[in-house]
């Protein structure tokens, strides 16, 4: 039986992508052991999953502390893994990775970087530009496999997994109009647009739609929520104190939305993994082919600034982290008008 080690130190949306490549190692290997080494506020999206067999959470700021980092890299030495993927390869995981013995270690050597340590026995090149409809980070990871395994049939699509208790989620039950969830924040100031923006969507959608709009926001966002909730003209068509502590409970309330609208982020990659429809809204400096996936106009689709105008900036890696310290400006060029113009024909697709 081979043992296999995923490690995935990033945030929910990345974890759960990193999920396909249990999916098709297990076609592979049906009998293998695998394992996730992931950050312990990202394990829901990935438990119950009939392709991992263990979860290795680790707080973030303590893998970042030197000792407890070689403690940890001693830890995954011992068990003797056979075969590491390490999709996000940053310092850490490299390290880990070097160390854990494994006779196969497949990552990525990002370009302009280099490493104290020859971490990997696959050193890959991560993909110029995507090539499938699935997006450019999603296909990175499925690469990881498919470059040292060939797969015949590469699987593509994350899947969460819900228990029949989940299933039978019922806080939505006593509103009889569909359940529209608005991300009314994104998961960093980065990535939400301006407040008077979402204001003006959720105005719009409330007032064309019978809809019930739910307001999805972090814990921490709740005062900021607050004041978008307080500026909408039809606060008896929101929910907004309908909130899941966890990320297991939160998946639950998705499965029983209608739909989602949404910044780019975890809560997109959810929705799309219970098969929901989504419209996301791309922050000026997230690059939309890595990010954008299973667009179809329909099911999916999405809007982002060099959508509407191409030439308004450069895509360039320096050049997007400039803007991501203050996108400010050109998220204020992303108007309701603009965005209204794919919102509405979606709304119409799906809101009957």
């Amino acid at each position: 039986m081979k043992k296999i080690l995923v490690i995935q130190n990033k945030r929910i949306g990345d974890v759960l992508i990193a999920s396909l490549i249990a999916a098709n190692i297990k076609q592979l290997f049906p009998n293998s052991r695998v394992d996730y080494f992931v950050y312990n506020y990202t394990t829901g999206v990935i438990e119950n999953n009939p392709n991992i067999d263990r979860i290795i959470p680790i707080n973030e700021k303590e893998l970042k502390k030197i000792p407890n980092l070689v403690k940890k890299a001693g830890h995954i030495r011992r068990e003797n893994y056979d075969i590491i993927f390490d999709p996000y390869s940053k310092f850490q995981s490299k390290f880990i990775s070097f160390f854990s013995k494994a006779s196969i270690r497949v990552g990525y050597q990002k370009k302009g970087k280099t490493s104290l340590f020859n971490s990997y026995t696959h050193n890959l090149h991560p993909l110029e530009k995507k090539t499938m409809p699935c997006g450019k980070s999603i296909e990175q990871r499925v690469h990881l496999v498919d470059s040292v395994f060939p797969l015949e049939t590469p699987i593509y699509t994350p899947k969460l997994y819900l228990t029949d208790t989940e299933k039978k989620y019922s806080k939505l039950n006593n509103y009889s109009k569909p359940v529209v969830m608005v991300g009314v924040l994104g998961s960093t100031p980065q990535k939400s647009m301006p407040y008077s923006y979402i204001v003006a969507l959720i105005d719009y959608v409330t007032s064309n739609f019978e809809v019930n709009i739910l307001f999805n926001y972090a814990p921490n966002q709740k005062a900021e929520a607050t004041k978008i909730y307080e500026a909408c003209k039809h606060q008896e068509a929101i929910i907004f104190d309908l909130y899941e502590s966890n990320i297991r409970g939160f998946i639950s309330l998705m499965n029983q939305c209608k739909l989602l609208i949404a910044n780019e982020g975890g809560s997109v990659h959810i929705a799309k993994a219970l098969d929901k429809p989504t419209f996301t809204i791309f922050s000026p400096y997230v690059l939309k082919s890595d990010w954008a996936s299973f667009e179809d106009g329909e099911l999916h689709t999405s809007i982002h600034l060099l959508d509407e105008k191409p030439d308004l900036f450069s895509i360039s890696r320096e050049d997007r982290k400039k803007i991501e310290k203050d996108p400010t400006v050109l998220y204020n060029q992303l108007t309701p008008k603009i965005i209204l113009k794919k919102l509405i024909p979606f709304l119409k697709h799906h809101i009957k």
